[in-house]
């Protein structure tokens, strides 16, 4: 399982840990990845995702998980997202 949020694309960094007397050495900041179920308004069920928590925020501040699909790019979100978005777009079409 790769650590990458299925929602916003983010993934690892790397940097440098600094000592007090400048001695760099390599590091990597990870994602603060939840494992978390989201409902669906216009399909009427739920899905699992494993999102990072600015993603779990952002959701919630955009109104939702249709709400927020209907504004994301579909570069950034996984194969499994992606499935859920057209099919919510198919859903709302046909209504």
């Amino acid at each position: 399982m790769s650590r990458r949020c299925e929602l916003t694309g983010k993934s690892p960094m790397s940097g440098n840990n600094v000592s007090h007397a400048k001695n760099r050495t390599r590091r990597r900041f990870l994602p603060n990845l939840n494992d978390v179920t989201l409902i669906s308004d216009t399909l009427g069920r739920s899905f699992k995702f494993r999102i990072s928590a600015a993603a779990l925020r952002t959701v919630d501040h955009r109104g939702g998980l249709d709400a927020f699909f209907a504004k994301s790019k579909d570069a950034e979100l996984s194969d499994s997202a992606l499935k859920v978005k057209k099919d919510i777009a198919k859903a709302q079409a046909a209504v």
